[in-house]
């Protein structure tokens, strides 16, 4: 199982990588990209730092640091300050 996960992570990095390679960077890709990196944050917190099988409680707390970190990202992508 683990490395099925492992693999997830590879492919979603490569997707991610080549997005920003080939420069196909659009509004709409960002936002995918940002649904990628909650994905990949989860499946790191729930099977590499083992706490798929933990109360809920416990689970939270990263989960709602990612999405503020996500949130504060998107947030200064799509509305940028600008002077």
């Amino acid at each position: 199982m683990m490395r099925n996960i492992w693999i997830i992570l590879v492919i979603l990095t490569l997707f991610a990588f080549l997005l920003g390679w080939l420069e196909l960077i659009s509004f709409t890709l960002v936002a995918v990209l940002l649904v990628t990196t909650f994905i990949k944050g989860q499946l790191v917190s729930d099977y590499f730092m083992g706490l798929k099988d933990v109360d809920l409680k416990y689970r939270i707390i990263p989960t709602v640091w990612l999405l503020i970190v996500i949130s504060v990202i998107a947030f200064t992508y799509y509305f940028p300050v600008v002077d």
